[in-house]
């Protein structure tokens, strides 16, 4: 990786995400912009480009094919007797929304997203799509052998435990409905709504235990969402329970 600055920005934020850049994952940017708007939540968009709007949902596409193709290859590469389901739970676990929402803060993303005040529910995944969308941006700036080693050795091997992700319970769901049925409790995933088209598309659910509300979640996928909201009320009930 090139570590020397090609042609540092003069704008004081740009330079900051500059910088920021380098010293998180040890390269200076080429294209500034490219960056820039991978942290620009459509929240804020003002500028177009044809009949664009600026922000981070086309890169964050890209991005996301760029990532799970990345971590793939990986795990095929590190698990070479492993079948193709244990690759593929593996790969989900990696780039599912929790982990990317939780590396984007470990890494400090969040702090650099551009984006309105109030975001609501969105802000959940809000730093999860730009950690995708930056995936994108270095895809675009520096091409996929170069994004892949930033994916590898940059994030992988520094913020990724895959022996502790191997072991660890990610069925959330299917923990709360045992907890239900030995409780004789009804429990409902209701969808609540789904937003945007197509690859873009977003699920909205929230669980309902004998008529009352507990969590909800927003993900790519139903299943997702319903892990998500399942995850965060099976804490919250034996958090209660320990009380």
């Amino acid at each position: 990786m090139a570590l020397f600055p090609l042609s540092r920005p003069k704008d004081p934020q740009d330079k900051e995400l500059y910088d920021y850049i380098h010293n998180v994952f040890g390269f200076y940017p080429r294209n500034i912009v490219l960056y820039r708007v991978a942290f620009t939540h459509k929240s804020v968009v003002g500028e177009t480009i044809g009949h664009y709007h600026v922000s981070n949902e086309r890169m964050e596409y890209l991005g996301d094919a760029v990532l799970s193709l990345a971590v793939a290859d990986y795990l095929f590469r590190t698990y070479p007797t492993q079948p193709e389901g244990f690759l593929t739970e593996m790969r989900s676990r990696i780039v599912s929304r929790v982990s990317l929402n939780k590396l984007s803060q470990k890494l400090g993303c969040d702090a650099y997203i551009r984006h309105a005040s109030d975001m609501g529910s969105n802000a959940r995944s809000m730093g999860g799509n730009a950690f995708e969308a930056f995936m994108g941006a270095i895809y675009l700036d520096r091409g996929y052998e170069f994004a892949k080693k930033v994916i590898i050795e940059r994030i992988i091997h520094v913020h990724v435990d895959l022996d502790e992700m191997q072991h660890t319970e990610v069925n959330f769901k299917s923990k709360l409905l045992e907890w239900s049925q030995k409780r004789k409790k009804k429990l409902e995933f209701r969808l609540l709504d789904e937003k945007g088209e197509a690859h873009r598309k977003q699920y909205h659910v929230q669980i309902f235990i004998d008529e009352t509300p507990y969590a909800d979640a927003v993900d790519r996928s139903i299943r997702g969402a319903e892990q998500l909201a399942a995850e965060k009320t099976y804490h919250a009930l034996m958090e209660k329970e320990n009380q």
